[in-house]
């Protein structure tokens, strides 16, 4: 499975990103759970969703950087 790309993200508005960084986040904490109480889970979707959380806090300072000026 590939990492996610980028190009996905910049086409989104400044409100599902927000909604996109709060599922990531969410997922995370589940991952983090299951690890934790030793439940089945892949250990892959900790990188993937990672660097999809990474590429959309990066977009969401862009859209807020390009509302300021």
């Amino acid at each position: 499975m590939a990492l996610p790309k980028i190009s996905e993200v910049r086409n989104l508005n400044l409100s599902e990103i927000q909604s996109a960084i709060l599922l990531n986040k969410r997922e995370l904490f589940d991952l983090e759970l299951k690890k934790a109480t030793r439940q089945s889970f892949k250990p892959h979707l900790f990188k993937h969703t990672k660097h999809r959380l990474s590429q959309l806090l990066m977009i969401e300072k862009e859209h807020r950087k390009s509302l300021e000026t």
